[in-house]
């Protein structure tokens, strides 16, 4: 089975804030296997729409980050989230080796 991955796009409406989503994920990406491939960061948009904050979260397959977004632990943190960005989300399959 290929990983998985989050890709997030975030557009951060209130920085002081944020943090708390941040502390109330952490136990889920713990709890799930959550590496992060890539969190923040400078880049460089090339075409279309881009967001400030760009994120890759791997996880061992489709299943595990899937179980991860759904878990309560993510659904709380979800919630303190969507009250200080909009993001747009995906989860997607890596390529099979």
């Amino acid at each position: 089975m290929p990983k998985a991955y989050w890709i997030v796009r975030v557009l951060v409406r209130d920085e002081q804030r944020y943090p708390e989503y941040l502390a109330a994920a952490a136990p889920a990406f713990q709890k799930f296997g959550a590496k992060f491939i890539v969190r923040g960061g400078a880049y460089q948009a090339m075409e279309g729409h881009a967001r400030e904050r760009n994120v890759v979260v791997e996880f061992e397959d489709r299943s595990t980050a899937s179980a991860c977004y759904q878990s309560a632990e993510y659904q709380h943190a979800r919630t303190i989230r969507q009250k200080y960005a909009d993001a747009d989300f995906i989860i997607i399959d890596g390529t099979a080796d």
